[in-house]
This record gives C-alpha cells, sequence and structure tokens, in this order.
C-alpha cells in the first residue's frame, strides 16, 4: 500500500505523522494561509512529477500576494514539491497539496517565519470513481450577486486560502441531498463554480468556462489549460455566464479539478444530463486515462 509523504520546510522529509504545526498557528486558528493541489503523474523516465506546476505556483502567489502573506521563493516551492515527489512510488498517481500558513500567532505580528509544508497521499476511491462515472451534482446558493467580489476584495474572490469551511459545508449538504457534489449559483442565478472545481461546458463548437474577472470565481488551473488549447481538439474557447437551465441543453458538461480531473456531470438538481460524447477525449487530452481505473 503506498504510504504518504511529507516534507517540511527547514526538516526536509519527516515520517507522515510527525506533529507540524503549533498550536497557534494562525492557519489552524483562522483559516490564514494559501495552498495549492496538484496531480502527480509518472513523468516518463521512471518518477513522477506535480502536473502544472508552473501555473498552481503563480496562482498560490497570487493569493499569497491578495492575502499579504510572505510566500518562500518560488524555486524553494519547487525544491519542497519535487523532494515529496522523489519519495513517491515511481509510476503511479498520486495528490500534492503544497500549504504556507502566516504562522504562529504569536510572531506573526512582529513579521515571524511562515510555516510551509507539503503532502503526497493517493488518490481516494470516491475521486477515481467521480473521473470515471461522473458525477450528480445539485444547486445551492452563494448568496450574494455574481459580480459582489469584483468590488468587495474583503471577500478575497479568485484566492486559494485555507478558509474552506464553507467549501467542506456546501459538499456535505450536496452529499445530504443524495447527490455527489454542489454547483454554486449566485443570488442572480448564474451558475458560478463548485466548491472545489471549475465548471466548464460545450456548446456546438465551443468550449465555455464562467468569466473570472467579473465574478470572483477561482481561476481553475486544469480548466484554463484545456481553454487555452481547445484548438487542439476542434473547437474554440470562450467565457460567459450560464443559468442552470441553459447548462441542461448544453452538448457536454464538466466539473474540473486538479486531481479529480474530469468529472462528467450526469445529473443537475435531479434532472439526468445526456452523457456526452467527448468525455473520454477530454480525459485523454488532460491525462487522465489508465490512472488509477
Amino acid at each position: 500500500m503506498v504510504q504518504p509523504v511529507l516534507v517540511v520546510q527547514g526538516l526536509g522529509v519527516v515520517p507522515a505523522d510527525t506533529p507540524v504545526l503549533r498550536a497557534d498557528d494562525l492557519g489552524v486558528l483562522r483559516g490564514d494561509g494559501v495552498f495549492e493541489t496538484m496531480h502527480v503523474r509518472p513523468d516518463g523516465r521512471g518518477g513522477v512529477q506535480p502536473w502544472l506546476i508552473g501555473e498552481h505556483l503563480a496562482r498560490m502567489a497570487r493569493s499569497a500576494a491578495r492575502m499579504e502573506l510572505a510566500l518562500p521563493a518560488e524555486d524553494a516551492l519547487r525544491e519542497l514539491a519535487a523532494a515529496a515527489c522523489a519519495q513517491w512510488p515511481a509510476e503511479a498517481e498520486g495528490a500534492l497539496r503544497l500549504v504556507c500558513t502566516r504562522g504562529a500567532e504569536a510572531t506573526a505580528a512582529t513579521g515571524g517565519p511562515v510555516t510551509c509544508f507539503a503532502t503526497v497521499n493517493p488518490i481516494g476511491a470516491a475521486t477515481l470513481a467521480a473521473r470515471r462515472d461522473g458525477i450528480t451534482v445539485t444547486t445551492i446558493s452563494l448568496g450574494y450577486p455574481a459580480d459582489a467580489r469584483t468590488s468587495a476584495p474583503w471577500l478575497l474572490g479568485g484566492v486559494k486560502s485555507l478558509s474552506y469551511a464553507i467549501n467542506m459545508a456546501s459538499q456535505r449538504w450536496a452529499l445530504a441531498q443524495g447527490a455527489d457534489d454542489a454547483l454554486w449559483v449566485s443570488a442572480d442565478g448564474y451558475v458560478l463554480e463548485g466548491p472545489t472545481s471549475t465548471l466548464v461546458w460545450l456548446s456546438g463548437d465551443t468550449l465555455y468556462t464562467v468569466p473570472v474577472e467579473t465574478t470572483g470565481i477561482l481561476p481553475g488551473t486544469t480548466a484554463r489549460h484545456l481553454l487555452d488549447n481547445a484548438g487542439d481538439l476542434g473547437w474554440t474557447a470562450a467565457e460567459r455566464m450560464v443559468t442552470p437551465a441553459e447548462l441542461a441543453a448544453a452538448d457536454g458538461v464538466w466539473l474540473l479539478s486538479s486531481v479529480r480531473g474530469v468529472a462528467e456531470l450526469r445529473a443537475i438538481d435531479g434532472a439526468t444530463q445526456p452523457s456526452s460524447a467527448h468525455t473520454e477525449k477530454l480525459r485523454a487530452y488532460l491525462g487522465f486515462t489508465n490512472l488509477g481505473y
């Protein structure tokens, strides 16, 4: 059985059950920190590597800047990720998480050191099932208009922070309703994103996602990579607002995320979505075939 990996900045590789955080670490007390999760996949040279690490580190830097959090240098973060991947079995997929908190409450106010570490873990069965079989979703209101976060920087639109309580509560609510995941909808009726994923849909020959700049959704790295290269699949790419009713008429609807990859939406609010002939093509293009199933 594949064992988890833990690498701590300043300590190196340590046993995965090593205590890392102080009781007064602001990442624990207030969710004050940033993180990125990357898909670890075979590199073709007998090892593994984090996919799209450059894009993930760029997003992490943007999130940290918005939160006025001093990240370690990019080279140091790359070294941390590489050290974790070096401990992972060759040819096995996994989930790499880079975490940086503001550090101990007692020293943070005076510029004390941040807490930074990396983990690699196996892909869970539910994630593999969603990738293979698709998912059902229920729409739930995020509680404010689609453009609310663009004029309210304190809402941290587009920031991947450690404050994921609402995200996890949304998914628990969806599970309690008999769905696999949630799809956030604005107070004015537009679909935004999933709690841990980006919405992508196909209409004719155009692949769409929700605009980032006008909504404050998290800019998905996997979705951005796909749309930037949509021409390779014979499609054009665009961004626009969409309602749940419009998604029902699409030629394919997916939630994309770094580790789950491509999860086809099979039902929205109990209404079955037609299966898309393009799902397997998307999985293959993004490198999520023959991995774990």
